[in-house]
């Protein structure tokens, strides 16, 4: 596929690094000649320096002949005027923008077809906070994601010492919690994946993943681990978009804090939020912290934009006795150091979120969901099986007569509102929503095949 990226950044970066290693063939356009020259020297792509608004540089970058536009710059302006220009002189047939103020959000009547020609829009704040609310909903949980509407969730849990099914097999987890089904997806120990088996023991520090039905997702996390208490008390770090926008979704049902160290940020976010208690100051002010009674706070999360000050904040928090905390992280790099160690307990990638949602339109195949784990080396992905037995690989067959690729596992089966765990001799039928595991995405192009009818672009 030929696509055009617009923006070097952190997004852009991260969609460039992903697609450009499943041989697309990508463009990367920036105003800046040195982030540009850093991409080419670690990725097989083309870069064009320049504005992406301007027509003569989309030409130079090939949109012309662009199957999409992918706009991520850090100017919603910029992104959504592209899309025009794209539409109108190059008919791109895909063109994605990433738009994050809420003033333009807030009016969906502007991306309607007859008005800005934007086929897909992405609000990373929006998507960060979707995903913060996840993991406040499922205490205990280091990743939490939605499949068919919500209907399967796929949960990454490490396992702890005391956990009944620690030091059990696999296939005793139905006699652990019956009449709960689920499905063990994946399990990595000490970094390294291992494909379950019913045989397969889970030992203390194994980071797990399981499917199951979203009402069932609580039980099966008592069996690997010590269930903590609901949260109740909640504490922000920072009050700009994702900060007040978590808050908002959280202070009907949470009691919530914020603090924000801007004085005029404060006196609005103040008048925007209803129940929150906003506070001004420095999140990393440890008598600060401990006059708002952060030994009683259940989740501190710190959503600044600055990745240092979210660490330390973080770090200062669970060492002052805060349950469990979060910690926005926007360099790839700073991710897994910071979620492999014991002072900050979710380390939250802004990128990843953004890139599955980003993934899902362009995949080849029905591909409904797309959830990037592990920084991009495994996917989670919900493909709709079409078609009947004559005309498709997986349609009609039992999973355990589908040629899956190796490393490749299939979770469940959502079959209208019924979810299904998938079992050796389970059949899938058309139309079935199937959840899948990719432990090696490099094997993804085998898993599009099997569940593409026909080639077709989303």
């Amino acid at each position: 596929m030929k696509i055009v990226i617009l923006g070097a950044g952190q997004v852009g970066g991260t969609v460039a690094a992903t697609l450009a290693t499943e041989a697309n063939d990508i463009t990367v356009v920036d105003t800046s000649a040195q982030v540009l020259q850093g991409l080419q020297d670690r990725l097989d792509l083309r870069t064009v320096t320049g504005n992406g608004t301007y027509p003569e540089v989309l030409a130079r970058a090939g949109a012309d002949d662009a199957d999409m536009i992918i706009a991520v710059t850090d100017s919603d302006e910029a992104n959504m005027v592209a899309c025009q220009v794209a539409a109108t002189l190059f008919h791109t047939p895909t063109k994605i923008a990433r738009v994050r103020a809420i003033e333009y959000l807030s009016h969906p009547q502007i991306f309607a077809p007859d008005a800005l020609p934007i086929d897909v829009l992405i609000s990373p704040e929006q998507l960060v906070t979707q995903y913060v609310r996840r993991l406040i909903e499922h205490p205990g949980a280091l990743q939490v994601m939605d499949f068919a509407d919500g209907k399967v969730r796929l949960v990454g849990v490490r396992a702890y010492y005391g956990g009944p099914l620690v030091g059990q097999a696999l296939k005793t987890l139905r006699e652990h919690v019956p009449g709960v089904d689920t499905r063990v997806a994946a399990i990595y120990r000490r970094g390294k994946a291992i494909i379950p088996e019913g045989d397969t023991v889970v030992e203390a520090g194994d980071e797990v993943f399981f499917v199951a039905a979203r009402k069932n997702i609580r039980a099966v996390m008592s069996e690997l681990r010590r269930l903590d208490k609901p949260v109740k008390r909640i504490m922000l770090a920072g009050g700009g978009n994702i900060g007040t926008r978590l808050a908002q979704s959280l202070e009907a049902s949470y009691q919530v804090k914020i603090i924000e160290h801007n004085a005029q940020r404060c006196r609005a976010i103040a008048d925007e939020l209803k129940k929150t208690i906003v506070l001004h100051g420095d999140a990393a002010d440890e008598d600060l912290l401990l006059e708002e009674n952060i030994e009683n706070t259940d989740v501190f999360c710190a959503l600044t934009n600055d990745d240092e000050a979210n660490i330390l904040s973080a770090m200062l928090a669970k060492r002052r006795g805060a349950r469990t905390v979060m910690a926005l992280i926007n360099r790839a790099a700073y991710v897994d150091l910071i979620q492999s160690s014991d002072d900050i307990d979710v380390a939250i990638s802004p990128q990843q979120a953004t890139i599955g949602s980003l993934l899902a339109h362009i995949r080849r195949g029905d591909v409904a969901t797309v959830h990037s784990l592990r920084r991009g080396a495994a996917e989670a992905i919900e493909a709709i099986a079409h078609g009947d037995a004559g005309s498709s690989d997986v349609v009609g067959k039992r999973v355990e007569d589908i040629r899956l690729p190796r490393g490749t596992t299939i979770g469940a089966i959502v079959r209208d509102e019924q979810v299904i765990m998938a079992h050796h001799d389970t059949v899938i039928e058309p139309e079935d929503h199937v959840i899948l595991f990719l432990v090696d995405k490099t094997r993804l192009a085998d898993v599009e095949k099997l569940f593409a009818v026909g080639v077709t672009f989303f």
